[in-house]
């Protein structure tokens, strides 16, 4: 079932909802931008010591300041007992394993003029043998793209607790993986109504800069809510493997890189209803290309891979 947009254009329920290029005056970055919730952080790293978190006060970027008082401590609140998690140990070229993890596939745009064929081949996913998950996009002969795209729906759905991935991130220009979440009655509910939670979205070109935003009925695509969280280091996200994690209560979500928590949501942060308080999915792919990203250019090296240590899911502590 095809979901639409404001102005009745059918829309792929299967989507990585976003408006249209041509959505009115703004461009999506610079809604994005508008939107997203800018945090100033000062942060310490050092061997063996946690990394120390300034109090902040959350901006919105062009619009008004918001004090969040749960942005105090160093780091992310111990989680509950592990109730589920991929490790991603087999043999390297074996596949995901198919009773956690279905393929979506297709080269239809995915909503965001992406560029990409996902596909079920080994050469776009498969584990390595080395413990972690390979999510490849490459450049083919033909000089079309392929990646892989997949999903635990009707397999593992959650609610509540700490949902988390170990991930080394690829990059490049046009370069768009991600780690995030729909609600388990999409499509028969239809985005943004089923909500989305996008745990990790990453810039290829950007490589300093992570976004976690949520999406939902009234604050949806270009006007979703969320922040982005710069490299404390001032370094590149992709250089090595990262940590991230929501922390999920009922009424609330807060986002955190390698232990930092860096923004908490709550209903009083959204312009409409709230619809986090269900099971969701799983989602990890990476994307070439699209509406956000921009495209691949002369500078973008193929394969690009994303490789996954783990994913795990845990109660509330």
């Amino acid at each position: 079932m095809a979901s639409a947009d404001p102005d009745g254009t059918a829309r792929d329920p299967l989507a990585r909802a976003c408006p249209d290029r041509t959505d009115g005056p703004e461009s999506l970055l610079e809604k994005r931008m508008r939107r997203s919730i800018k945090n100033t952080l000062t942060a310490t790293v050092g061997l063996g010591a946690a990394a120390a978190l300034s109090a902040t006060a959350l901006t919105w970027t062009g619009s008004d300041v918001t004090e969040n008082s749960a942005l105090t401590s160093a780091e992310a609140a111990e989680p509950g007992e592990l109730v589920w998690s991929d490790e991603f140990d087999g043999a390297a070229g074996d596949a995901p394993d198919p009773a956690y993890w279905n393929h979506e596939t297709g080269d239809h745009g995915w909503g965001n003029e992406e560029l990409q064929n996902y596909t079920e081949s080994r050469e776009n996913s498969a584990l390595d043998g080395d413990g972690n998950l390979v999510i490849t996009a490459r450049q083919e002969s033909d000089g079309s793209y392929t990646s892989a795209r997949m999903t635990t729906q009707n397999n593992i759905e959650h609610s509540y607790g700490r949902i988390e991935a170990r991930i080394h991130l690829p990059s490049g220009q046009g370069i768009w993986p991600a780690f995030w979440m729909l609600g388990s009655d999409f499509p028969d509910t239809p985005w943004p109504d089923s909500g989305e939670i996008d745990i990790m979205e990453f810039i290829g070109s950007d490589v300093g800069t992570v976004h976690g935003t949520v999406h939902g009925p009234g604050y949806s695509a270009g006007d979703g809510v969320g922040a982005a969280y710069d490299h404390p280091d001032g370094g590149d996200f992709s250089d090595d493997f990262h940590v991230f994690a929501i922390d999920w209560e009922p009424g609330s979500l807060t986002w955190s890189v390698d232990g930092v928590p860096f923004n908490t949501i709550t209903p009083d942060d959204v312009d409409g209803d709230w619809v986090f308080d269900q099971d969701y999915f799983m989602i990890l792919n990476v994307a070439v290309g699209g509406q956000w990203p921009g495209y691949p250019d002369e500078s973008t090296e193929f394969p690009q891979e994303m490789k996954v240590d783990y994913v795990r899911v845990y109660d509330q502590s």
